[in-house]
């Protein structure tokens, strides 16, 4: 019997059974020295211009714009892992596709938001690493 070859279009990701539209894809290129300073409640994602103040703590990225906004109702995906976007910052779209910064709450907790930030459902998420792919889907 042969084997079943699939091929997806680079603006679909497979998530199961079910094929879901990428929104936004990349992948961990560098991990700062204090990255799990936040614990699992908070991961900060930044370009190569990252502040002086910033980089210990961030996983770096290339830039890479989004193809469709950003919105509640969709997912963050850590390696296929999804997480439901429940709030999105007036400015998290924006500073993602500009300069490749978006802070990602896994709190649940939609009243302290901060402008660049998404706020996701409380759970635990696999560790982040260089060669991680993140992942914003719908």
């Amino acid at each position: 019997m042969d084997d079943e070859v699939f091929s997806f279009n680079d603006n679909y990701s497979r998530m199961g059974m079910m094929t879901m539209k990428v929104i936004y894809s990349n992948k961990i290129i560098n991990a700062g020295k204090d990255v799990t300073a936040f614990g699992e409640e908070m991961v900060i994602l930044f370009g190569d211009n990252a502040p002086d103040t910033l980089k210990d703590y961030c996983y770096t990225i290339p830039i890479v714009q989004t193809v469709k906004t950003i919105k509640p109702g969709q997912f963050f995906s850590i390696d296929g892992e999804k997480f439901e976007i429940l709030h999105v910052g007036e400015l998290a779209e924006k500073n993602l596709n500009g300069l490749g910064h978006l802070t990602v709450n896994f709190t649940a907790e939609k009243d302290n938001s901060l402008p660049g930030a998404i706020i996701v459902e409380k759970k635990s998420h696999r560790p982040i690493k260089i060669g991680t792919v993140i992942e914003i889907i719908e």
